[in-house]
């Protein structure tokens, strides 16, 4: 199976994904998990010992729902996710840096930018599934968790909309300088992901790149349960 997913993750159009990322500040991967592959990673929530802390939206006033932060060493399907999604990601991000007139930052492995994480203090591992029932939803948020942050992070939607859940659908504001935000609604199929930035992008303008500000969460679910995979590069304090 993971020699499989490293052939599907070396098949994308990462020319199409990252023109997309440049285009419109987010991009939609088609599917690259399975179902088989979706229901063993939903079956992962009912083992404790796969994770080191799980959260109540509720009691944080995050929304309405349930998620769960894997424990390090993470399963092999997230590792190897992570690992081979992080490298094209990483020539995105430097590109960006470039744009808004900063240096390169972004070493070329995962690995290589985790001992940067490390060496800043934030150790803990941060891929996450999330669980919404009916009612649920999850407020606009950022996912920062230290200094350092990667600029993408990636969802995968885990089960069937209109069939497991209806609702539930993922929003991506941005916060434009000196205007209107602009709103996103995206639906993800059973095993696509979105590719969509943890903080901000660079838009280009009259006068060169400016930052604008992005902000995600996802509307409430109307029926059903709704699980998601989330993937962040960055590890946390």
């Amino acid at each position: 199976m993971t020699e499989q997913l490293a052939i599907r993750i070396a098949q994308l159009d990462w020319n199409s994904l990252q023109q997309s990322l440049d285009e419109v500040g987010f991009a939609k991967i088609p599917s690259l998990l399975n179902r088989s592959e979706c229901n063993d990673i939903i079956g992962t929530y009912e083992q404790p010992s796969l994770f080191r802390k799980t959260i109540d939206m509720a009691r944080y006033r995050f929304g309405i729902g349930e998620y769960k932060y894997f424990d390090a060493p993470l399963p092999s399907l997230l590792q190897q996710l992570r690992e081979g999604l992080y490298p094209e990601l990483a020539q995105t991000a430097n590109r960006w840096l470039s744009q808004l007139g900063r240096t390169a930052v972004y070493p070329p492995t995962l690995s290589q930018f985790l001992e940067h994480c490390h060496s800043e203090g934030q150790t803990r591992s941060t891929p996450l599934v999330l669980k919404y029932e009916t009612g649920g939803y999850n407020c606009m948020h950022q996912d920062l968790y230290g200094d350092v942050a990667f600029p993408f992070q990636i969802v995968f939607a885990l089960n069937q909309r209109n069939e497991h859940y209806s609702g539930g659908e993922f929003l991506l504001v941005e916060q434009r300088p000196r205007a209107q935000s602009r709103g996103h609604v995206i639906t993800l199929e059973q095993g696509e992901g979105l590719i969509f930035p943890t903080q901000y992008r660079p838009v280009s303008g009259s006068r060169g790149h400016y930052r604008t500000t992005l902000r995600h969460g996802v509307s409430t679910i109307t029926s059903g349960t709704r699980y998601s995979l989330g993937i962040i590069f960055h590890d946390a304090k």
